[in-house]
């Protein structure tokens, strides 16, 4: 299986939509990297609802996707190679046996294998779109963290370009009732923003992370509730930057 997969591939909109934590697959040479099956479709395999969100909003946008095909466990494509938690020993409340004492020459194989190919798909994407290119990158994370309840159901994060994430958060709806917040549960300090900077904040593009609370995207309907949202939200942000968008076969 490639490490790596397009969506969408002859969208002509100036978005690329990016999904570094789409799958929870792990493939069986890995003997599931010694997770217990209870856990095997954890938030810290996978991002619950993130894949078919963004499929959604890709189809709404015109936009292009790439997405992961691999559980971030086995190498977590939004993280550098020289990142602590690319191939984390611990994810959340999870000890992750199979990536313990790994060899440098392991860790180097499992970069080669799926951080290389994603990282190259993503420019490569990012590159066919030009100048003019917009990197939005979808993401899910947990109602409840370390036992803390979180609050905020809509993150809208940025690095230190924050040109497209203030436009979002000017264009709400107010009549919208989802808690909304800037650099919420994360934000750059957390390491969470490799993909924008690298392929958004360096070039100079307009770039955005979007994280969903995924107890709001656990049906299909739910996803394409959310994805019609942020394709409405996206799309009046883009326009207040400028940005044009085209319809498909356009």
């Amino acid at each position: 299986m490639s490490p790596v997969r397009v969506f969408n591939p002859e969208a002509t909109g100036p978005v690329l939509l990016v999904c570094e934590h789409a799958s929870a697959y792990i493939p069986e040479q890995y003997g599931h990297l010694g997770l217990a099956d209870k856990d095997r479709l954890s938030h810290a395999v996978w991002d619950p609802g993130a894949l078919e969100t963004a499929e959604i909003l890709a189809k709404e946008l015109n936009a292009v996707l790439v997405n992961a095909t691999h559980s971030r466990l086995l190498y977590d494509c939004n993280r550098a190679p020289d990142a602590v938690g690319a191939i984390p020993e611990k994810s959340e409340i999870f000890d992750i046996p199979g990536n313990t004492d790994l060899s440098n020459v392991e860790i180097h194989n499992r970069i080669e294998q799926y951080y290389t190919p994603f990282y190259d798909q993503v420019q490569r994407s990012r590159e066919a779109l030009g100048g003019s290119a917009v990197i939005v990158t979808i993401h899910s994370f947990t109602p409840v963290y370390h036992g803390e309840k979180r609050d905020v159901e809509l993150g809208i994060l940025h690095d230190e370009d924050a040109r497209l994430a203030d436009a979002i958060l000017q264009s709400m709806d107010p009549e919208n009732k989802l808690v909304v917040r800037r650099n919420e549960p994360y934000d750059a300090s957390d390491g969470v923003t490799h993909t924008l900077k690298v392929h958004g904040v360096e070039p100079g593009l307009l770039n955005v992370m979007i994280e969903i609370r995924n107890d709001l995207v656990t049906t299909g309907e739910e996803c394409r509730e959310m994805a019609v949202m942020l394709n409405a939200l996206i799309r009046k942000a883009l326009d207040k930057c400028g940005v044009t968008m085209t319809e498909k076969g356009k």
